[in-house]
């Protein structure tokens, strides 16, 4: 039983540097790497499951549909003809591409706290509503 979930995280973490060029933002010209981070948020969502649903929410990272709605929101006032939709939340390379969006407007200084704040608790998070997940994924995160 504990290999079985052993061999799951391996084979995710394998999957996951795969897509790990869609995990580079830029912070005036330097290149910033999401992928640690969107790897321990993916563990704390769903434990590596892009099938998973819970709510409204769906995919490895857990996607909202208000979510999807803002990254397209974001593309067309970029001018960008891209568009993601609701079956995207369930492929992690589009739901790493959405999380990269997400921080690249609402914190383009790649702060990492403030990155896990906002993916938990959206963009009006408080400090108290979003500590306890908070916790949970800068464990994964240090490690």
């Amino acid at each position: 039983m504990r290999f079985n979930k052993i061999a799951k995280v391996v084979l995710f973490t394998l999957i996951i540097n795969s897509f790990v060029t869609e995990a580079i933002a830029r912070d005036n010209g330097k290149k910033f790497n999401w992928g640690p981070l969107m790897d321990a948020i993916t563990q704390v969502e769903s434990e590596g499951n892009s099938r998973a649903v819970s709510g409204k929410s769906c995919g490895a990272m857990q996607i909202t549909p208000i979510l999807v709605e803002d990254c397209n929101a974001i593309l067309k006032k970029r001018g960008e003809s891209k568009r993601y939709t609701l079956n995207d939340r369930f492929s992690v390379k589009k739901s790493r591409e959405m999380f990269v969006l997400i921080m690249s407007h609402y914190n383009p200084h790649n702060d990492i706290e403030r990155a896990i704040r906002l993916w938990n608790g959206g963009v009006r998070y408080t400090v108290k509503g979003t500590q306890g997940y908070y916790n949970k994924v800068m464990r994964l995160y240090r490690n």
